[in-house]
């Protein structure tokens, strides 16, 4: 039986020293748009705590807006950050050099809300892109990485006395805006970068007060504890890639309607990605009619890396019972189904091991984070000597990088952050053509991010902005889509 088995529970005495920390570093960030290579961040805001959550320091950066940035109207009026104000913040190179140093502050954890799901990566791909250390805030000195929307998820599910958790339209709902709104916690508003790391300290601290629940929560965000609780997983049978383990898996993603869980079986590890193991969901009605032909369509199967969300419970009944019922019916089904039909079994197991992503050829050189591989140990040294010196010597330092990736990413890093500057011609070549295609309105030669996805065109955001603006009356909207159609008129002309 499905519902039988389990090992440890939330409720059981534990307490880890999950992380050597010092502080907890609350940040957010508003950026131009959601592609991580090709739109930039305009806003971080900080507040540094320590282990109590008392307020240590706080920091708000305004960065310019880049010359190859292409906003997205959306974007903008959501934040409803002005370029004007934009123009007063500082170059994106020295905004991440102040950024890094937070980051990786020995002792730090940094944490927000959906930070591990859409700002940490946004930030890596910054850290990279000026040739900062894009991975050390993640385990160097004692720093690491924590976020309260998985947290506050398994608070909603087993401690909801803690807050009153909305609901928009009759639907639970996790965004920080409506638990901010039925709960009072700050005055302010959404999509401000300060105001949401405010609104995210306050909920920690009321997370905070259910101590123990804390403190075991921690446990998710250390790769060797996550790790050892997966091994304690049951097993629920045997096939030939090996032992099959279940478990309930807890994430956002998977919606309110099913209260944020499904029962997952284990395939075991990715073989391209060993640091995925690799999760089967139970509760998908059309699972029994996958066949070779339509696995992918049929299937959903969870890459967790350990340390990161989402979170997997032990299935104990203590936590089976927070499932629909209707979800545990359909788990149990497909998982005997499952044993019943092995040879299908192992062709979902055989695909998902096996799949590795296809290579982008075209990728940008700034999309090029994962495909480019570590740095070696002499152009790292030269980074940290390039970082430290003037504007003649970086120059200087730029033909001394062995990596030709990393030479073409300093000229670039020195034409975005050094403009006012006069600049070799050699410098400069690679950039402007690179400019060029950035502002294109061709759609053969946009620029293609690591997931093969083209860059926005500019004629089409501009398109997007007529829209918004036809029939809308909001002024502080209207103001940010005219602001920013000048500002883009002007580089449609130049293009």
């Amino acid at each position: 039986m499905i519902l039988e088995g389990g090992v440890g529970g939330i409720c059981s005495p534990f307490f880890i020293e999950v992380f050597y920390m010092d502080s907890y570093l609350f940040y957010d960030i508003e950026t131009t748009g959601l592609n991580k290579a090709f739109d930039q961040v305009l806003q971080f805001a900080a507040i540094r705590t320590d282990k109590e959550l008392n307020k240590i320091d706080e920091h708000v950066i305004y960065i310019k807006l880049r010359q190859d940035v292409i906003p997205s109207p959306m974007a903008m009026i959501t934040h409803q950050i002005p370029i004007s104000q934009c123009d007063a913040g500082i170059e994106e190179y020295a905004a991440f050099k102040k950024i890094h140093n937070l980051l990786n502050k020995p002792g730090t954890i940094s944490v927000g809300y959906n930070t591990l799901g859409f700002d940490d990566e946004f930030l890596r791909f910054s850290f990279y892109r000026n040739l900062l250390t894009p991975y050390t805030h993640q385990f160097l000195k004692g720093c690491g990485r924590m976020d309260i929307l998985p947290m506050a998820v398994m608070y909603r599910l087993y401690k909801p006395h803690v807050l009153v958790w909305p609901e928009v339209d009759g639907k639970p709902s996790m965004k920080l805006e409506n638990i901010n709104a039925g709960n009072l916690l700050v005055a302010g508003r959404s999509h401000d970068a300060m105001v949401d790391v405010e609104i995210t300290l306050e909920l920690a601290r009321i997370l905070y007060n259910e101590r123990k629940m804390w403190d075991y929560l921690l446990g998710y965000f250390c790769k060797k504890t996550d790790l050892q609780r997966i091994n304690k997983f049951p097993v629920s049978f045997t096939s030939k890639a090996g032992e099959h383990t279940y478990a309930i898996l807890v994430d956002n993603k998977i919606g309110g309607k099913l209260k944020y869980q499904s029962l997952v079986l284990g395939l075991g590890n990715s073989i391209p990605y060993s640091n995925q193991t690799l999760w089967l969901r139970l509760d998908l009605p059309d699972l029994q009619d996958v066949n070779s032909e339509n696995l992918q369509e049929k299937t959903w199967v969870v890459r967790k890396r350990a340390g990161e969300p989402g979170i997997l419970l032990p299935p104990e009944k203590r936590f089976l019972s927070t499932l629909t019922e209707s979800s545990r019916n359909i788990a149990e089904q497909n998982l005997n189904w499952l044993r019943e039909n092995k040879k299908i079994f192992q062709e979902i197991v055989r695909f998902y091991r096996e799949f590795s992503y296809p290579a982008i050829p075209d990728q940008d050189l700034d999309a090029a984070l994962y495909s480019n591989g570590f740095m070696s140990k002499r152009d790292l040294v030269l980074c940290q000597k390039f970082h430290k010196e003037n504007f003649d010597g970086k120059i200087e330092l730029i033909n001394k990088f062995q990596d030709k990736t990393t030479k073409m990413m300093a000229c670039r890093l020195l034409l975005r952050n050094f403009h006012r500057k006069t600049i070799p011609d050699y410098i400069g070549a690679e950039y402007y053509s690179f400019l060029k295609k950035a502002h294109t309105l061709s759609d053969d030669e946009r620029l293609v991010d690591y997931k093969g996805t083209k860059r926005t065109a500019l004629s089409n955001v501009i398109k997007e902005i007529n829209e918004l603006t036809e029939n809308n009356k909001d002024i502080e909207q209207l103001a940010i889509l005219k602001e920013l159609k000048k500002y883009l008129n002007v580089h449609e002309q130049e293009t």
